[in-house]
């Protein structure tokens, strides 16, 4: 394994080739910038959402919910039962045969719109909890995670009252109770980009969040709450895999949505067929992010390290792999070795890190276990040479170059930090490496030649991609996958259809 050369100011660096000595460290000298969480206040116990009312658990168990980046408790969230769920369920079905479904579109958008300002108005306080409940740094928090779910909730508004005209004049009418099901990754944003739709179309929602960062979907409960919405129009249980388990299977759930692992994905699948349930999943990913010789070099590196290091890899759409035409091999290898030089890993309530805490210990040894795996494999690993805090959960940037496609880091979603790089020679042969995997849910093509970027958005099986540019996303934009990356839009006119019965 080779370091690279001089991480954060403050943070020791060893080991460095003098082939890299340059000094960054000085060049970028911080002072510590932490976001204050001393406003925010996290209850030491939070309930479940059900009918509008905050009801403690029926089992009367309740988790713990840990900063990842500190391993100190923030507080006991309730585990909802099969019998939790089914009071939500109910809630829901009643909200929606009493309330939500007769209500006209204009009067449900005033409630939508109202929560979108909430929002607003209380981001900076969403900020904070998401990073301290999830490790992500709080400027990803601060500046992408929170506005975007705001606007989800401003978009699906303007929606609501004009259903006809996104499906060409037919009639739209509601499916009835969705259950949702969110991940760890982006959890308010999940939240949103799920709950705004289905509002929006006319359904109500039993939403359960991922047991590691369930608290800003709390925290939407309380806005939803103080938004008056119906009793019942959205519901919020939390717990681990049997919770979802019971919303799946569920005989008063008409549709499901859910995000998160494939494998997961496809017991779900399993055990709504031969139902008369609806059902979206968007899954895994393995996205290749393609780069010409005649790309904007500097403009791809900071595409490449903003797709898959500043957010941990925490992305099922990260550039995890990256394709570069044989000719700007070693000059991109280079570049991407400085501008991770310049990263800086620690707090991630600081406004100057880059880096922050994995979410979890699980998903920590998961990715030590594939990192391990590509060494052993025969594949050379650059990774940022930092001191690791001793509590929490960290795992450096990293790359791995001489890969080869059968290399479990080249197949196999991490799910961190780490970046797998491999060659090619001609376009033909960049897309068959980046088809040869068995997600298709994003991709990146780097090049100056607009005709060059439709062509490979034509031949690539991918959901989304992207040309010079990565992992930007729009409310207006329907995004979802092919394979095993799923199935279904959310987002856009597209994602409405995923919640109505066209006639």
């Amino acid at each position: 394994m080779s370091d690279i050369t001089k991480g954060a100011p403050g943070v020791p660096q060893a080991g460095t080739p003098a082939s890299f000595a340059l000094d960054f460290g000085k060049a970028w000298e911080y002072a510590p910038a932490p976001e204050s969480p001393d406003h925010v206040k996290i209850a030491p116990k939070y309930e479940l959402f059900i009918g509008g009312k905050w009801t403690a658990p029926q089992s009367k168990k309740y988790f713990d919910t840990v900063n990842p980046a500190t391993e100190q408790k923030l507080a006991e969230v309730a585990e909802a039962s099969a019998a939790d769920v089914d009071a939500a369920v109910v809630a829901a079905r009643t909200a929606f045969e009493k309330y939500w479904a007769k209500m006209p579109g204009k009067e449900r958008a005033k409630y939508i719109f109202r929560i979108a300002r909430a929002i607003q108005e209380k981001a900076r306080e969403l900020a904070i909890v998401e990073t301290m409940d999830g490790g992500k740094p709080i400027k990803e928090s601060r500046d992408f995670d929170i506005p975007t779910a705001a606007a989800h909730f401003f978009y699906h508004a303007g929606w609501a009252d004009k259903l006809e005209y996104a499906f060409h004049g037919r009639k739209a009418r509601p499916l009835g109770v969705a259950g949702q099901i969110i991940p760890w990754n982006f959890p308010f944003l999940m939240a949103a980009w799920k709950i705004a739709p289905a509002l929006a179309c006319g359904n109500t929602v039993v939403l359960k969040p991922a047991e590691t960062t369930p608290l800003t979907a709390l925290l939407l409960a309380q806005i939803i709450e103080e938004c008056e919405l119906p009793p019942g129009v959205v519901n919020i249980v939390t717990g681990a895999g049997a919770t979802g388990a019971a919303l799946v299977d569920h005989p008063g759930i008409d549709k499901i949505a859910f995000t998160g692992s494939t494998a997961v994905g496809k017991r779900i699948q399993r055990a709504v067929a031969g139902t008369k349930k609806r059902l979206t999943l968007e899954l895994g990913g393995k996205a290749a992010n393609i780069v010409f010789a005649d790309a904007p070099i500097d403009q791809a590196i900071e595409g490449i390290v903003s797709g898959i290091f500043f957010n941990q890899g925490h992305v099922c759409c990260a550039g995890s792999r990256l394709l570069l035409e044989e000719s700007v091999h070693d000059v991109v290898i280079r570049k991407l070795k400085d501008r991770m030089a310049t990263m800086r890993l620690g707090d991630p309530l600081d406004k100057n890190t880059d880096i922050g805490a994995i979410n979890s210990k699980a998903q920590l040894e998961r990715i030590k276990e594939l990192v391990a795996s590509g060494e052993l494999e025969g594949a050379e690993r650059h990774s940022l040479a930092c001191t690791i805090p001793e509590k929490g959960y960290w795992f450096p940037p990293t790359f791995f170059t001489n890969a080869g496609q059968a290399f479990r880091i080249a197949r196999e979603e991490i799910f961190g930090p780490v970046l797998t790089i491999m060659t090619f020679r001609t376009p033909d042969e960049a897309i068959e490496k980046a088809n040869n995997t068995m997600y298709g849910l994003s991709a990146g093509v780097w090049t100056d030649k607009g005709s060059k970027i439709f062509h490979m958005a034509t031949q690539l099986k991918a959901g989304v991609v992207w040309g010079d540019t990565f992992n930007k996303f729009d409310p207006s934009s329907p995004f979802g996958g092919f394979k095993e990356s799923g199935f279904g839009r959310e987002g856009g006119r597209q994602g409405l259809g995923a919640y109505v019965e066209v006639e």
